[in-house]
């Protein structure tokens, strides 16, 4: 297996990369910037892109997403909730000062229970909204692994003022959703450094009992 989660643009986005050794296929998950880098990657491991997922639709995710697909052919899945962010792609760079990157509907959309990824690597895909209405993790279970977006970082929670943001959903969807996972679940967010579901749940001052 290669499993590489790097960050990406001004906002340093964790954009990770998962590989199949043996069949040479690949997913991306949150390519916000850096194609160029990406693409290396992909092309100094040999591996073939079958899909590129994004967690949800924040610029600093999905911003080299189509370029990606442009240069690799792989489609892109998004859940259809976050379509009202991709609208409003100028407003999002405007409020970062940067130019805002060509963005298009997803080829694909991204359900609660659906599996992605790769044969050998699957992944459900967990719909927790709250950051934005079409936030999504994705819980590798055989690996123990949970690539979470903005959901959960470690030691905090996505934002929840931004358009689409709902800190009551976000709540429910850490509690519901995520804090029913093992505790030795890795956590990969989508910036910061990684962390494990039994950590958050000691440790995240949102996850503790009031």
């Amino acid at each position: 297996m290669i499993l590489e989660s790097f960050p990406v643009g001004p906002l340093a986005c964790n954009c990770t990369i998962l590989g199949d050794e043996e069949s040479r296929e690949a997913i991306v998950i949150d390519p916000g910037d850096d194609v160029s880098r990406i693409h290396e990657r992909l092309t100094k491991s040999g591996l073939k892109l079958k899909q590129i997922i994004v967690t949800h639709a924040h610029i600093d995710h999905v911003g080299g997403a189509l370029k990606l697909k442009r240069l690799t052919g792989a489609p892109i899945l998004l859940n259809e909730n976050d379509l009202p962010l991709l609208e409003m792609m100028d407003t999002q760079a405007a409020w970062l000062g940067v130019r805002p990157p060509e963005v298009a509907p997803p080829d694909e959309g991204l359900t609660d229970g659906q599996i992605v990824g790769l044969e050998h690597y699957p992944a459900q895909v967990i719909h927790t909204p709250g950051h934005t209405q079409g936030s999504i993790c994705l819980h590798f279970a055989p690996l123990k692994l949970l690539v979470a977006g903005d959901t959960l970082f470690a030691g905090s929670i996505g934002r929840t003022d931004l358009p689409g943001g709902n800190f009551d959903q976000i709540m429910d969807s850490l509690r519901s959703r995520l804090m029913t996972l093992p505790d030795e679940t890795k956590v990969l967010p989508g910036h910061g450094p990684a962390t494990t579901i039994g950590e958050e749940r000691e440790s995240n001052p949102f996850l503790q009992k009031r």
